[in-house]
């Protein structure tokens, strides 16, 4: 991946978390955090990896975060001057889920042993 691609990524990434703050509504005692993006070669797409705490809102904040893709492109559209600015979707980070499940399957390992 090219360093200029890593520096768009880590720019939206930032940009982004900044913005849930004032223009996502998360459910009471929710956390929601962009964990990385990921933005196609040619800079028209942009994956947007989210972690969101607990993993019971996960349907629910994600539903709000596709829901408010467009506002969020055209605020990222006035805030950054890139052109063309990536088109944004958004999916679940599954690592700290995996990881989670891990820790518990190495615990009842070690119980056992």
């Amino acid at each position: 991946m090219s360093h200029r691609i890593l520096q768009i990524n880590e720019l939206i990434r930032q940009e982004l978390n900044n913005l849930i703050l004032t223009e996502i509504e998360l459910p009471k005692n929710s956390l929601a955090t962009i964990i990385k993006v990921e933005t196609s070669k040619d800079l028209r797409h942009a994956k947007v990896w989210l972690s969101i705490i607990p993993t019971s809102y996960t349907k629910k904040v994600l539903d709000r975060f596709r829901g408010k893709a467009g506002h969020l492109q055209y605020l990222l559209n006035k805030k950054l001057t890139m052109k063309p600015l990536p088109r944004l979707s958004f999916d679940i980070d599954e690592t700290e889920r995996k990881a989670g499940g891990i820790e518990e399957l190495l615990d009842r390992i070690r119980e056992k042993g």
